[in-house]
């Protein structure tokens, strides 16, 4: 028998091993502040962002910049080999 899969309508956040509805503030707010300990944490050497070669060159010149200039990283790659 098949589930019926579930469209998420509002973000969900975890709190104490299960996850409950948030708003979208808390949500990215909680979003960007495990971004700021990663970046705290080391991230040119923890962090790596993946784009698709399928995408524009907008969007992955976006993910690179990100990757480098917000996180400290030079980990990226948009599998563009394949």
């Amino acid at each position: 028998m098949r589930s019926k899969l579930v469209r998420l309508t509002e973000p969900l956040v975890r709190d104490g091993g299960g996850l409950r509805p948030a708003s979208w503030d808390e949500a990215l707010d909680r979003a960007a502040a495990g971004l700021a300990r990663a970046r705290a944490r080391g991230a040119a050497r923890s962090y790596g962002m993946f784009s698709c070669s399928k995408a524009t060159n907008e969007v992955n010149y976006l993910a690179q910049k990100f990757t480098r200039v917000v996180m400290g990283s030079n980990n990226v790659d948009s599998c563009n080999r394949t």
